[in-house]
């Protein structure tokens, strides 16, 4: 959609799913994907691991578009403790979801806005609560057979077959879940003179 070359604003980012989120805002942006390593550090909480990669992805790019505002986004699911980041392996994703079947799920979405025009930035970190319905290992075969979802944190796509995974979802922003947290991000672009809307 709303994709120009010379539009101040850059999502730093290759997913389709996020542009098509980014998309709604009616908004000019140009892609750009970043070259991060996504690995944890040691002893490195949830929390500050998604706001780390969120940064560093808007950071990557910021060389290359020194007078723009850069969207920044990562996420990752949260389990008995464990950070589950994308599946990647048909094995691994059947597994991740006969673990969630019947349980609730925590996915922690990292968001920034980096002003390279004034050197600033914003960061938000958005929670949402998914509870999954009692899985059978057909449905869970099935399922993964369809979407194939190996490169989503969490084994599903919530915008595609993943919905009938769930017996409800819990939290402010359900686009967190697909990737990028719309309203925290309307709050930051106002806040950075960009409102969707137009001037209040």
């Amino acid at each position: 959609m709303p994709q120009t070359q010379n539009a101040p604003l850059v999502l730093a980012s290759s997913s389709r799913f996020r542009q098509a989120l980014l998309d709604r805002l009616h908004l000019p942006y140009q892609c750009y994907s970043p070259d991060i390593d996504e690995t944890p550090l040691p002893d490195e909480s949830p929390k500050a691991l998604v706001h780390r990669l969120a940064l560093s992805k808007a950071n990557a790019v910021a060389e290359r578009f020194p007078n723009h505002c850069i969207i920044g986004s990562d996420q990752i699911a949260l389990f008995e403790g464990d950070i589950l980041g994308k599946p990647h392996t048909t094995e691994r994703a059947r597994a991740n979801l006969a673990r969630f079947s019947g349980q609730r799920v925590t996915f922690l979405t990292g968001l920034a806005l980096l002003d390279t025009r004034h050197q600033r930035h914003q960061v938000h970190i958005e929670p949402f609560d998914v509870v999954f319905r009692t899985l059978s290992e057909r449905e869970i075969e099935r399922y993964v057979a369809i979407e194939q979802p190996l490169d989503s944190a969490g084994s599903f796509r919530m915008e595609g077959l993943g919905i009938a995974l769930f017996e409800r979802l819990e939290g402010r922003d359900p686009n967190a879940l697909i990737g990028l947290p719309l309203i925290a991000l309307c709050d930051m672009l106002r806040q950075a003179g960009m409102n969707p809307l137009g001037d209040a």
